[in-house]
């Protein structure tokens, strides 16, 4: 059988990271891979090898693509990665920046994308001198017609006037998808790929790549922290534990060998440890006398032009209450959100209470923020300064992105506890783009807990997380949460990954 991807005896050049055995893998035509493993185990080294990002010392990747036509590995390998969920890298990117009428106002379009990865397609065809015209026009007609597919299957055909600053990260997930199958790609790698999508979307997403790989030469592998998500048309599994690349088995082999994952994570210790915190100064005021509402929308709306995404929406809730917030993927969670942080300026233009305060009424930003303790796609994308952790961690004692103001040293005792909780002690000098997507995401957990907010904002906290990680989140949270006056708004399309203390539920619908 022809092998699509082969490597033997490879060892990475680079002089940072490397994997403590030479590399030998390969994948035949036919075959659709999973690569699985922990957090911070390689996984993402080993698609920079297959990606030719790392070069490997003396050997090289041996490929055969055919039938494309094309030989050059940028032309036939995309890769869409864990970043890309929550849009495309920008140095200019800011975390206000999908709320700021401004900004939005100058971003291009998602139709225009769309088009213009079509027409790239079109032109990269036409400059094979090999392909007559039939051919050509066949492949324009299936290109059209796998275009048509996606735009119902996403149902982007609402979204195609909307400025690309406003599309949630599930809608993000699935304009990357889009733009990158109509460049008709012959090995498709998606890391992490239903991360951010409601659970109608991973299905269709699903049957669309089953289909795709029964019905074309199209070769997908998926990257995977969370095990339990591999789907039923790959064939098989490539496990990558400790910086050590394991021998390809089959799906059935692979799910044979797993082990329950744990019911408890958090050491008995570190439970009683957060209980026993002291409350910080300012806890007891951070709700007006008199009040117990944390939250109360009356009413609200939110548009940008003539995109409604929240429409007359009231609800409250009280101190100490734990709500799941759900929805369909672009239904206004985020934004939702966003105004509690006071990261929306549209907050102003609606009746809203937040800490038994009308919004407006004389505070401050940091006065809200303070008492708030968040994690959130978009500040994973926003945080692009290559910074040790521990000052990411120790950022939220300030809710700057960066640090500005150097901590205490009983500052950075308090973060280098929570990295210790969060399991990424051994991190605090390693600096966040070193970290794998994972870790980074447990480091900017512990930024949400560092101060010990009144009310925890987590949106999508387990994203990228493996088993035991995601075990260990939801056991801190409802540590945390058992803790007098201590309130939660937690979002999430998996209803596994909702802690145990949620009391309370709302659910948003697109408008």
């Amino acid at each position: 059988m022809q092998k699509t991807i082969e490597i033997q005896n490879g060892v990475v050049r680079h002089p940072l990271y490397r994997f403590k055995t030479p590399i030998n893998l390969s994948i035949s035509q036919g075959e659709q891979v999973a690569i699985v493993g922990d957090n911070g185990s390689g996984k993402s080294m080993l698609v920079d090898v297959l990606t030719e990002k790392h070069p490997l010392l003396l050997h090289r990747v041996h490929y055969d693509f055919s039938p494309s036509k094309s030989k050059l590995v940028s032309d036939n390998i995309k890769y869409i990665s864990f970043r890309d969920s929550y849009g495309t890298i920008d140095s200019n990117y800011y975390l206000q920046q999908r709320w700021n009428q401004y900004d939005i106002e100058d971003a291009p379009v998602v139709g225009a994308l769309l088009e213009d990865a079509f027409n790239l397609a079109e032109q990269a065809a036409r400059r094979d001198s090999s392909l007559s015209e039939d051919d050509l026009h066949a492949l324009t007609v299936d290109r059209t017609r796998l275009r048509e597919h996606l735009y119902r299957l996403f149902h982007l055909n609402a979204l195609l006037d909307k400025q690309i600053i406003l599309l949630s990260s599930g809608e993000l997930r699935k304009f990357h998808l889009t733009k990158t199958l109509l460049s008709n790609p012959r090995v498709l790698i998606i890391d992490n790929p239903f991360i951010g999508l409601d659970a109608s979307t991973r299905s269709q997403l699903h049957e669309l790549l089953s289909l795709l790989t029964h019905e074309s030469w199209l070769q997908v592998i998926l990257v995977f922290s969370k095990t339990d998500d591999i789907p039923t048309f790959i064939t098989h599994v490539i496990p990558v534990s400790d910086m050590t690349v394991g021998c390809k088995i089959s799906r059935a082999e692979y799910l044979e060998s797993q082990q329950e994952p744990p019911s408890h994570v958090l050491d008995k210790e570190k439970e009683e440890q957060i209980l026993s915190l002291p409350y910080s100064e300012g806890q007891d005021t951070a709700i007006t006398p008199g009040s117990q509402q944390v939250i109360d929308f009356r009413r609200v709306n939110i548009r940008y032009g003539s995109h409604c995404i929240l429409k007359d929406l009231s609800f409250t809730v009280m101190n100490g209450e734990h709500w799941a917030l759900s929805g369909e993927n672009g239904s206004g969670k985020s934004t939702l959100l966003s105004i509690v942080c006071a990261d929306n300026p549209q907050a102003y233009a609606n009746d809203i209470v937040l800490f038994g305060r009308t919004r407006g009424s004389g505070e401050t930003i940091w006065d809200i923020k303070k008492h708030i303790g968040y994690i959130s796609p978009e500040m994973h994308r926003a945080y692009r300064k290559d910074i040790p952790a521990v000052e990411i961690v120790a950022s939220g004692l300030s809710d700057s992105i960066g640090l500005y103001k150097r901590p205490t040293a009983e500052e950075l005792g308090v973060c280098k506890f929570w990295m210790e909780v969060f399991g990424v002690g051994g991190k605090v000098d390693t600096t966040f783009f070193k970290l794998s997507s994972g870790e980074q995401r447990l480091v900017l957990l512990a930024r949400a807990f560092v101060k010990d907010p009144t009310l925890l904002i987590l949106d999508e906290p387990l994203h990228g997380l493996d088993l035991k990680n995601r075990r260990l989140v939801k056991d801190i949270i409802e540590t945390f949460c058992k803790r007098h006056n201590k309130t939660l708004i937690m979002v999430t399309h998996y209803e596994e990954e909702l802690p145990a203390i949620i009391d309370h539920r709302i659910f948003l619908k697109r408008h």
